[in-house]
């Protein structure tokens, strides 16, 4: 990517926002931190289509169902896998990640990921205050990876154009 930021911004493109409902006062942090930087890129909230799912492992079949309308532009997922101590939460966050990985190489079209798994989670406010701030500085982030992706991915474009 030579320079995206010259020419390149989100104003003309779709984007589906899917996130998990489990531990939502830490998701939307993220979100809402998303939403607040993506508008630095020219991306306004009515461009992001919201769809709330009850986990993360409901995000890939909402993500599937979304990309084949051929609507977004770009879809992002975002959710907080936690180590209940029933099971073992890094196999849910690990079929969450490859399912996503697949359908972004099947559909070319970008999913940025921010579904984060905490090697240690405990709900307590140590933990809570922590991964409150933390959601935030990673909702910034993703709004970043999205535009950077989609600054590579119009550079392509532009490139098979000539």
């Amino acid at each position: 990517m030579n320079n995206p930021t010259s020419t390149f911004s989100l104003s003309e493109k779709r984007i589906c926002f899917i996130h998990a409902t489990w531990h939502s006062d830490l998701v939307n942090n993220l979100k809402n931190h998303f939403l607040e930087r993506s508008a630095t890129y020219q991306l306004s909230a009515d461009q992001v289509d919201m769809v709330a799912v009850p986990g993360s492992l409901e995000i890939p079949l909402q993500a599937k169902l979304r990309l084949k309308t051929g609507r977004y532009d770009a879809v992002v997922v975002a959710g907080l896998v936690t180590d209940g101590g029933i099971y073992r939460h890094e196999f849910v966050a690990q079929a969450v990640l490859d399912s996503i990985m697949q359908l972004q190489m099947e559909f070319e079209t970008p999913i940025v990921y921010a579904v984060l798994t905490p090697h240690h989670f405990h709900d307590h406010a140590a933990h809570e205050g922590f991964f409150a701030e933390h959601m935030k500085e990673k909702g910034v982030e993703t709004a970043e990876a999205l535009y950077k992706t989609l600054a590579c991915c119009d550079e392509v474009s532009q490139l098979t154009a000539e």
